[in-house]
């Protein structure tokens, strides 16, 4: 009787258990059968333009390249280079290798004409501690180099001493332990004032430039806490120090601000401060106002893109093709982001648009920031160029580019992840209209753009930077800021030069300059540069005699020197600037690409003042220059710590008042804001509001507006509006799809400055 229960209970047990498999089985089917299918993970419809291989005239130096080269400069015996990171400034340190440009007019015959490849060659920076000097040479050819040779007066013009070089992670780490021993010197001061002792540290932000005139190398070092966001966290102690000597055991110290008193040594502020000479600086901890992790738990993921039919884009090594769209695009450790051959519908625009140079200038009644002009180029903008974050500085499914780059380490770096590419629904109609008079319907086109990004955290400041291509045939190079505002502990007269915006916080006034490149190779390279604006003109009226109006007219005017062309920000500006061809369209005028800068930068440094030769491109909105190729860049490595005697002046190219009529021409074009730190930069900047940029846009090149082709189109007549015709959006429920999407990786902390010695 006991065995037919236990039979029957196994029975019913099973019977139970294939009743519930099979509910739970059509519960499974009704749940996947009401969800989107995958959107399609390849490209549905074709590319309108192939790939080019040729533009690997323009590609970044692989990582093999890299080594091939340093390789080659190694065994010059007669060099005598070291490549360990921590090599001292008497020594020779093999400190960039990057890629050397090809001469325009060779890469246009290879581009065009079916000419040689270019000879590939890279440039290296040789700090020669030995010799007292910094020389630039050129290595080649790649791959497997043979020949270097000096290019340094060829390029400069001049020597470059040794003061000029960039401070290294050798002279840091020397720098580093010498303070420590000014620390050890103040050790009660430290003590109370800053709760430094073992196992706790102040961190160090430096002025530049370094000193007030030429040779000089002699930093005032600003002290903040060691938290998150240190930047917001001063705390009162600024120390000189002259390191111009390459023999670290000959540094000095030679002034000390503490609390806003001045002293000549430390063991005059060791003494004033036991004696109570001083008001102290009493320790409190800090309120952490400087923090990003996130105060509020976060509840739901937000809007996010995805491409329902695949991406419309496709990048081949360092070229890209998108729509009516191809260009190569490359990141210069100096200089940062740039791109080449830049083509739309098979018509080159651009040869060359690029990052040339991120410039501030601060306001302070403290040391450590009253000389301050930062030029971010002489620390290397692209070298800061880390990971992005995938789904917050770019779109989840972006496609997410590595790079490569050699400065200041001893081996090439991979920074992963370091560049991104993705269309762009910017959430806004490129141009539309309804009728709602006579003829009846609706005609509107998305403005969707391809977006090339990197980002650079360049000390406190992160600085975006976009590349964007319209339908329309336009491009525009944008730059936004984020990160941390640089700060200095109040004082008197200090808000003079800024805000309150924390405790014991004072943001200081600063200036953002960014300077672009646009070398515009409108039908060739043969072209002028045109003004266009409106005037007020008084005009009788032909229906009644004796009545006039003011009526607005029509300007234009062709510049032909360089000097001419020169348009100051002092001044006021005709507000169309064209790069114009000899071509004219259909309607009889002459193809052009208009320059449309927008930004409000604050003055630039007065002439009168010995640093501005580094920067006089800012004196600029807009200078157009006759090519050169020995006038690549408006700025240098060399310029921060020689801002006295620059390597290169933007002046001097202008100097010489070439014509520009019929010329290869370039525009070099400056853009940016002016920053009065505010409560609402705490803890971070943000990048709405903050930031210029330049818009490149047709301007009589074609015949009518060049999206009126795009298949993105919409067009609604009454009637139709169910209709997939001519509207896709009808359609769009119906073929709803769920993004396939790559998972979450970081690797950005891989490639951080480190002051360690090296392997």
């Amino acid at each position: 009787m006991v065995e037919r229960s236990m039979s029957s209970f196994w029975k019913w047990t099973l019977v139970l258990f294939v009743l519930a498999s099979i509910i739970l089985n059509v519960v499974l089917v009704g749940l996947r059968s009401g969800r989107a299918p995958k959107c399609s993970a390849r490209r549905v419809h074709p590319l309108r333009r192939e790939h080019d291989e040729r533009s690997r005239a323009f590609a970044d130096l692989t990582r093999d390249e890299y080594l091939q080269v340093q390789q080659y400069l190694l065994g010059q015996k007669d060099l005598d280079i070291s490549t360990n990171q921590i090599t001292k400034p008497a020594d020779n340190f093999l400190f960039l290798i990057d890629l050397s440009l090809p001469r325009k007019a060779d890469a246009l015959a290879y581009l065009d004409h079916n000419g040689a490849d270019p000879v590939r060659e890279a440039t290296a920076v040789i700090f020669h501690g030995k010799l007292s000097c910094v020389k630039e040479y050129v290595v080649g050819p790649l791959p497997d180099p043979t020949y270097h040779r000096d290019v340094t007066q060829e390029r400069y013009r001049t020597e470059l001493p040794i003061t000029a070089r960039t401070v290294t992670i050798g002279e840091y780490k020397l720098l580093f332990a010498f303070l420590e021993g000014v620390f050890n010197g103040l050790a009660t001061l430290m003590k109370e004032s800053f709760d430094v002792g073992p196992g706790k540290n102040l961190n160090a932000f430096e002025q530049m430039p370094r000193g007030v005139q030429s040779g000089d190398r002699k930093t005032w070092i600003s002290f903040f806490r060691d938290v998150a966001g240190m930047y917001i966290h001063p705390v009162g102690l600024e120390v000189l120090v002259d390191h111009q000597s390459l023999n670290a055991s000959a540094w000095t110290v030679q002034r000390l601000l503490y609390n806003g008193q001045y002293f000549s040594s430390v063991e005059e502020l060791r003494r004033e401060y036991a004696a109570g000479s001083v008001e102290k600086i009493v320790y409190k901890e800090s309120p952490g106002h400087g923090s990003l992790k996130p105060r509020t738990r976060p509840l739901q993921v937000g809007p996010q893109q995805y491409e329902a039919e695949g991406k419309r884009y496709s990048i081949s090594r360092n070229h890209v093709v998108y729509l009516d769209w191809s260009f190569a695009f490359g990141l210069s450790a100096l200089t940062g982001m740039r791109v080449f051959d830049v083509r739309f519908r098979g018509e080159r625009v651009l040869y060359e648009l690029s990052v040339q140079e991120a410039m501030s200038v601060y306001g302070s009644v403290t040391p450590g920031m009253i000389l301050t002009k930062f030029l971010d180029s002489s620390i290397g903008i692209g070298r800061f160029a880390h990971e992005l974050v995938r789904g917050v500085d770019c779109p989840y499914g972006a496609t997410y580019v590595d790079t490569y780059r050699y400065i200041d380490v001893p081996g090439p770096v991979r920074f992963r992840n370091s560049i991104c590419v993705f269309e762009l629904n910017t959430g806004q109609p490129l141009r539309r209209h309804f009728s709602d008079f006579f003829h009846h319907g609706y005609g509107g086109l998305v403005n969707s753009a391809l977006v090339l990004r990197t980002i650079t955290a360049i000390g406190n400041y992160d600085y975006m930077w976009d590349f964007r291509f319209y339908q329309s045939g336009s491009v525009e190079a944008t730059v936004r800021a984020t990160g941390y505002i640089a700060s200095s502990y109040p004082q008197a007269g200090g808000l003079r030069h800024g805000h309150r915006v924390a405790e014991d916080t004072l943001g200081n006034l600063h200036t953002h300059f960014i300077h672009f490149k646009v070398d515009l190779d409108v039908l060739g390279v043969k072209n002028y540069f045109q003004t266009k604006d409106m005037e007020y003109v008084n005009v009788s009226l032909p229906w009644m005699p004796g009545r006039s109006a003011m009526v607005p007219q029509l300007v234009e005017r062709q510049l032909a020197t360089e000097q001419e062309a020169a348009l100051r920000y002092d001044t006021k500006t005709p507000r169309y600037l064209h790069i114009a061809s000899n071509q004219t369209n259909r309607w009889g005028h002459q193809r052009s690409y208009r320059l449309q800068v927008f930004s409000s930068p604050g003055d630039p440094l007065p002439e009168s003042q010995p640093e501005e030769r580094a920067m006089s491109w800012a004196r600029f909105k807009v200078a157009i220059t006759k090519h050169k190729d020995l006038e690549q860049t408006s700025s240098s490595l060399y310029s921060q710590n020689d801002i006295w005697s620059p390597a290169v002046d933007f002046s001097k190219y202008i100097e010489d008042n070439e014509s520009i009529e019929d010329e290869d021409l370039v525009a070099w074009v400056t853009t940016g804001f002016l920053h009065i730190p505010h409560a609402e930069d705490i803890p971070n900047t943000v990048t709405v509001g903050n930031g210029g940029g330049v818009l490149i846009r047709p301007h009589n090149y074609f015949d009518e507006d060049p999206s009126i082709h795009s298949a993105d189109a919409v067009y609604i007549a009454p009637g139709s509006e169910d209709s997939c015709d001519n509207n896709r959006m009808a359609c769009l429920a119906q073929e709803a799809c769920s993004p396939v999407l790559e998972p979450f990786s970081y690797h950005g902390f891989q490639g951080v400055m480190k002051f360690e010695d090296s392997d």
